[in-house]
């Protein structure tokens, strides 16, 4: 064994097997040649030094008695002289070397581009490529550095660095099926979501995070407006038959996922239209109907069939889908509003918050114009019944709450920061660490609302955060007001479903890997199994349940390698320059309270090429698959391992 691929390491190779000898050549790097291979002379002569090296790197390469072994290291070594045992680990080079012919059209489709250690970080390279132009192995490699820690913070591993580098380049409808590979929803994430990948972001460690969730909305609006072609019916190639119930975004998401793979997938749904919260609630100046319609539209598209105004368990009973489907997902979310027990709960002018925003939606709620309103709670949800009765000409909002305004209390609203600011800025008032004690009426109708001071929110051990508010009875204060919405969250309701586990709070119990619940071949997520959470949690969870439906069938372990422990990249060496953070232009708070239309408005072209080109590209390698897709003979292989091996020699050289 020679340790070194340098011009030492190759002549000794290349001594011994002349001389008869099997010689494994173990280079650390991709391919050998050493420093001489980055070198333009030699000192002192001034020879070429690719001149000196190239006639050995042909020799070594076609020795018959040579076994070249790249990107490895040695591990240990054991034995005695003439029987020594070495192990090594051999890291993958993501691209298989029996198969790989060099033609370089992986490099063409590349989008990110990397310092090159080949050249001292000089020059850069494509995160596929060759270690320098004679390189043996005549074979292609790609740097990887770990996943990017923004497709980690995901919930629903969007690979975020993906479509962010393919927009830098323009590729924006390859942008685009990245983001669709595990997330139907692009128009709306790209204005809904919490975006936790860009609290993660490496670039926010230098100035500030690349605008990863704008810049999803705009490759999903401009390849909309573009015109894109439908999506493909999808065939039925499995005989199971599977139910989905709820067509929110967990169950439109496992069901394309299912019908993805051949089954015979039908979604039962409660309302008239698909979309759950995200058609029935969302305001629209958040996020407009018709783009939410466009996502679900391109889901149905696919050959999905939906029940609508089906209820199981009143129209159906869920034994009967039992004696039907081969596996089901139940995916019906909170429905239902939380309700407060307050004294002069019933009084006229006593709204509930999801009902509201409904009415809202719907162009139903029309009493709101010229009154002062209260919202009790400190959640989203809040914070939109609130801006929509802005809209709606309210005289006076005000968000009253348990939790404090202090975004860095423990008591924290739970509704995000940028949210509350927005409605501050709209001209609704916070009040936290108070609590509602009772609705004061005449004649039944509301005329204001009497609180306590809340002295703290949550009892907090080193192990747990329990909900367990101490109020100041003693303390109290009084306000007018015309209209209280009471939004204090979301509750299930799971009459019909008897028969399944439960947790304390009411939900269903499933498995927080599998999504199975105690019946075998019936599973559950979103809402109903997680409580009130996102889009993209939804997604998550209705993706995960369709892998183990599709394994359940199959007869496969439902839970083996499902547990994520990436390594995630660091941030890259060098200095690197600061480049402000381009946001979407938003309208003015002064137009924007007088109608429901949408607030951020998408990028101009240039301006998201730009943002997209501020990012660091930690991981290098963001595993887009343009590489796979350009790759004739399907030479390329992400999911490679590093391996471990052992080898018996008789004798070791290190050079």
């Amino acid at each position: 064994m020679v340790v070194g691929g340098g011009i030492t390491g190759l002549q000794s190779s290349l001594d011994l097997a002349e001389s008869g000898y099997k010689v494994y050549l173990v280079e650390r790097t991709t391919a050998v040649g050493g420093n001489m291979s980055a070198l333009d002379k030699t000192f002192p002569t001034g020879d070429c030094s690719m001149c000196m090296i190239a006639p050995r790197l042909v020799e070594v390469s076609r020795h018959r008695n040579i076994q070249i072994i790249t990107n490895a290291e040695i591990t240990s070594v054991s034995g005695a002289a003439g029987h020594y045992e070495v192990n090594l680990k051999k890291y993958p080079r993501f691209v298989i070397q029996d198969k790989c012919n060099a033609c370089g059209d992986c490099v063409k489709v590349c989008p990110v581009q990397a310092c090159n250690d080949f050249d001292q970080d000089i020059g850069q390279r494509t995160a596929i490529g060759r270690r320098y132009a004679q390189a043996v192995p005549n074979t292609f490699d790609v740097i990887k550095k770990g996943t990017s820690p923004c497709r980690v913070a995901c919930p629903a591993d969007v690979n975020a660095h993906a479509y962010v580098a393919l927009i830098a380049q323009r590729k924006y409808s390859e942008a685009l099926e990245v983001v669709r590979r595990v997330l139907p929803f692009p128009s709306v994430c790209g204005r809904l979501c919490h975006h936790p990948c860009e609290t993660e972001c490496r670039r926010g460690e230098i100035d500030k995070p690349i605008a990863i969730r704008p810049l999803k909305r705009f490759i999903a609006d401009m390849m909309r407006e573009s015109g894109e072609p439908p999506p493909e019916k999808l065939p039925v190639t499995r005989p199971e038959k599977i139910a989905i119930i709820g067509a929110g975004p967990a169950g439109l998401s496992c069901a394309l996922r299912l019908k993805e793979k051949g089954y015979s997938v039908t979604v039962f749904e409660a309302s008239d239209k698909a979309g759950g919260m995200m058609t029935l609630s969302v305001p629209e100046y958040r996020t407009p109907e018709a783009v939410v319609q466009y996502d679900i539209n391109r889901i149905l598209d696919t050959g999905l069939e939906i029940k609508f105004n089906t209820r199981i368990g009143a129209d159906i009973p869920l034994a009967k889908l039992r004696e039907d489907y081969q596996s089901i997902f139940i995916a019906v979310g909170c429905p239902d509003p939380a309700r407060l027990p307050l004294e002069g709960s019933e009084a006229d002018g006593v709204l509930y918050g999801l009902s509201f925003l409904k009415d809202v939606k719907r162009g139903l709620n029309n009493k709101i114009s010229g009154k002062r309103v209260t919202v009790i709670g400190g959640g989203n949800v809040a914070i939109d019944c609130a801006r929509s009765a802005v809209r709606l000409g309210a005289k006076e909002v005000t968000i009253v709450c348990l939790e404090t305004r202090d975004m860095d209390h423990q008591d924290r609203m739970p509704a995000h920061l940028w949210e509350i600011e927005e409605a501050e800025a709209e001209r609704v008032k916070v009040k936290g660490s108070l609590c509602p004690k009772k609705i004061i009426s005449t004649n039944g109708r509301v005329i204001g609302l009497e609180l306590a001071r809340c002295e703290s929110v949550y009892e907090i051990t080193p192990t747990s955060k329990k909900f367990a508010p101490k109020i100041c009875d003693t303390e109290r204060q009084s306000m007018e007001t015309d209209i209280v919405i009471i939004a204090i969250g979301q509750r299930a309701n799971l009459t019909g479903f008897e028969e399944i586990e439960k947790t304390p709070a009411g939900l269903i119990k499933t498995d927080a890997v599998t999504r199975q619940t105690n019946i075998t071949n019936i599973f559950a997520g979103g809402d109903i199994a997680s409580g009130p959470a996102s889009v993209i949690e939804a997604v998550s969870q209705g993706n995960e349940a369709a892998i183990s439906i599709d394994r359940f069938l199959n007869k496969q372990d439902i839970r083996s390698g499902r547990a994520r422990q990436p390594k995630i990249a660091d941030l890259p060496d060098g200095k690197i320059a600061k480049k402000k953070r381009i946001d979407p232009l938003t309208v003015s708070v002064a137009e924007r309270i007088t109608t429901f239309k949408e607030i951020e408005l998408n990028y101009p072209e240039e301006l998201a090429v730009a943002e997209a080109q501020r990012c660091l590209n930690c991981a290098v390698c963001c595993e887009c698959l343009e590489c796979v897709k350009a790759c004739k003979p399907e030479a390329i292989d992400h999911t490679m391992v590093t391996q471990e091996s052992e080898l018996k020699v008789g004798s070791i050289i290190l050079s």
